[in-house]
């Protein structure tokens, strides 16, 4: 199959040498040309600053259109220049094609660009292959200037096999593979434009917020793959032979991943965890730094994260120290000598905790009498902590330096054991020797 080959350059330098020089047509073309970049720069100069694209709001959609702003506009400018130029001079209009094909390039590498960036925000090659993104595009647009492109094509077309009644060549997995990836890629920018305005509604639960990022971006992904097969040329019924494949193989194989992914949206809908919750999960103590389909991110008091799937939350007891009230229960253990005043010293201990930004005012803290023991008296200082998900290591230690400071203003002894030590020196006791000189 023969294709019509256009090598706009060549064509551009035939028109030049026939013409001698600069024609009619060829003036007004690199007029229209310039007037239209002329008004691209001083439009994304003077105007875009005013539409204030870089607001929050604008946060994805705004940052985007900014990106193509100025090859969009002059592209706006030169259609409607070379529209106007067919109304006086026919065509073709050889240096606008060009100018047409170099800022559809421009234009379709800010874009793809500025999508993956998005989609992976925290991907380190994205950085590192923008450059090479951007070079493989000019290189398809390049040879399609230069009227290779569509011999490349052919090329490839004939690489080709056969499975069973259909003929599969390179040119159809390329072009597939761009499809799908396409697809997929606005189907992902969407979900995160989607994320980012559900996340940042305050009104509704952070539950129900995660629950409905979860729901859209795998309705998101259904369609691109919907949207992507026929596009590629494959009928949709064969995925009623994969998906019997799929329930085979959640019936022998992923039954786990199957039921970490079901318990996790059951975990964000009733609501039993929460991110930012202080919970006690298999020995394991932290905060709920994370809810993914799969599993739940458990950020420990020493800064380790732990990967919990979602099946062990629903399978085993967990203890949520902030289901109903985030505060927590500390009791410091304190002894004091007989002779002290007990009185006295329930109300130093209470002293001691008052004021402090994380110690809840209601209720209050409280001093006990515990017991006798049988050299101090047991006593002990409780209170609540407001915000347990930063620790309460620090917190006990800097009442106990209270308690020990206001202790020895106060003359209030903590006794302590005493205990005397027998020292032998074995060197200086003969065997069978049944006199202590031995002993000090």
């Amino acid at each position: 199959m023969m294709v019509e080959r256009h090598n706009l350059v060549v064509e551009l330098l035939v028109e030049l040498r026939q013409t001698s020089g600069f024609s009619q047509s060829l003036l007004a073309q690199t007029g229209i040309l310039l007037v239209a970049l002329g008004l691209a720069w001083l439009s994304n100069r003077y105007f875009k600053p005013k539409l204030a694209l870089d607001q929050a709001r604008w946060k994805f959609g705004g940052e985007g259109f900014s990106r193509v702003y100025f090859p969009v506009s002059a592209l706006i400018v030169l259609l409607l220049g070379g529209w106007s130029l067919g109304l006086v001079i026919p065509r073709p209009h050889r240096l606008l094609a060009l100018a047409y094909v170099l800022l559809t390039a421009m234009v379709n590498i800010r874009v793809l660009v500025y999508l993956l960036k998005h989609v992976f925000a925290q991907a380190a090659w994205v950085q590192r292959g923008e450059k090479y993104i951007a070079g493989m595009i000019w290189l398809i647009y390049v040879l399609h200037v230069f009227g290779i492109l569509p011999e490349v094509a052919e090329a490839l077309d004939a690489i080709s096999f056969s499975l069973g009644k259909s003929r599969i060549s390179v040119l159809t997995i390329l072009q597939g593979v761009a499809s799908v990836a396409g697809t997929m890629l606005v189907a992902m920018w969407i979900g995160r434009l989607i994320e980012g305005r559900l996340m940042n509604a305050q009104m509704m639960d952070l539950s129900l917020r995660v629950v409905l990022v979860k729901i859209v971006q795998t309705v998101l992904v259904v369609l691109a793959v919907l949207i992507a097969l026929p596009l590629v040329g494959i009928d949709l019924t064969v995925l009623s032979v994969f998906g019997g494949a799929l329930g085979v193989g959640l019936g022998f194989g992923l039954q786990k991943i199957a039921s970490n992914y079901v318990s996790g949206f059951i975990i964000l809908i009733d609501r039993s965890i929460k991110i930012g919750d202080l919970v006690t999960i298999d020995n394991r103590q932290g905060t709920i730094s994370g809810i993914t389909a799969r599993y739940v991110v458990l950020k420990g008091l020493d800064g380790t994260e732990a990967l919990i799937p979602n099946d062990t939350l629903i399978s085993s007891t967990v203890v949520n120290q902030s289901y109903h009230d985030r505060k927590v229960w500390v009791k410091l253990p304190v002894t004091v000598a007989y002779e002290s005043d007990i009185e006295q010293v329930l109300q130093l201990l209470e002293a001691t905790t008052l004021g402090h930004p994380r110690i809840a005012d209601d209720p209050g803290p409280r001093a006990y009498l515990e017991g006798f023991g049988d050299s101090a008296v047991n006593m002990s200082l409780g209170f609540w902590v407001k915000d347990p998900e930063n620790g309460t290591l620090g917190l006990r230690s800097e009442i106990n330096r209270k308690i020990w400071q206001t202790f020895r203003e106060n003359s209030i002894n903590i006794p302590f054991n005493r205990l005397d030590v027998v020292h032998f020196k074995p060197s200086n006791r003969l065997a069978g020797d049944g006199n202590l000189q031995g002993i000090e």
